[in-house]
């Protein structure tokens, strides 16, 4: 049986993890409200200029947008293609359908700079011209898996006897859909389409690679890092990511928790 010390112990340690990642993330988001602009622990005061400042600049402001633009782009490419792909595999049975599920999730397991360089290749070689639309192909190499493995997980832990029922009943195709399979998947895809928007939301590796001269958010932030320059502003928008990192993902957490639904480890 456990023992009263193995509980704290695991208790000690657990806490402990968790200080590990998140003092980090705690100090910079009070850098955020720093009243001065050299970063010096214990900080002078407080403030929100920086906050008023960053959403002043345009440049901000563009990336903000690109970024919100690519990540609801590419969660409903991934929403569509993930969700047809775990129908389609979850209840047929045909030759090589193991090896077609590895190919759909394997782009999540290779380095984004590897995903990244082959796209690159790719439209260089067909004359592509980047954009939008080149950074969502790319964030939907990945998001695709994470809606895929939510909807199939889900669908493998249900009965294939509730859709004999329905269709046994007289119900269509259609209607066995809207009134057994969508309520049975919902929330993984909701779950799924949460968790696809905070990766593309934060995505750096393959977006350096598909964006061009464009910026989203964490490209605008590593840019402002490397140089050095705008450090208040910097602490601004990396505490911005992080909090709409966070809320989908708390939210695809509690959607998830009791009824299941398998996704990417959030945060890659």
């Amino acid at each position: 049986m456990e023992t009263r010390a193995t509980r704290i112990g695991l208790w000690a340690w657990g806490a402990l993890v968790v200080a590990f990642l998140w003092i980090p993330l705690g100090i910079m988001a009070l850098y955020a409200f720093n009243s001065s602009n050299i970063q010096s622990w214990p900080i002078p005061g407080f403030t929100t200029k920086w906050f008023h400042q960053a959403w002043d600049d345009e440049e901000v402001r563009t990336a903000l947008w690109l970024s919100l633009r690519a990540g609801l782009l590419a969660t409903a490419v991934a929403l569509v293609l993930g969700s047809l792909a775990a129908f389609g595999l979850a209840r047929s049975r045909f030759f090589g359908r193991d090896s077609i599920s590895f190919l759909f999730v394997l782009p999540i397991a290779l380095p984004g700079i590897i995903t990244g360089l082959a796209l690159n290749s790719f439209f260089v070689i067909w004359g592509v011209s980047f954009s939008l639309w080149t950074i969502v192909i790319g964030h939907a190499t990945f998001c695709v898996v994470v809606v895929y493995n939510n909807v199939l997980a889900r669908l493998r832990r249900t009965s294939g006897s509730f859709f004999e029922a329905s269709a046994d009943l007289g119900a269509t195709g259609f209607q066995t859909f809207r009134y057994v399979t969508l309520p049975t998947v919902g929330t993984a895809l909701v779950a799924g389409g949460l968790l696809a928007f905070a990766l593309s939301w934060d995505e750096i590796v393959v977006t350096y690679f598909t964006a061009g001269a464009q910026n989203t958010l964490p490209l605008l932030l590593f840019g402002f890092i490397r140089q050095g320059q705008n450090l208040p502003i910097v602490n601004v928008i990396a505490l911005v990511v992080i909090v709409v990192s966070a809320i989908p993902v708390w939210i695809a957490q509690r959607l998830t928790s009791g009824s299941g639904g398998s996704g990417r480890g959030v945060g890659g």
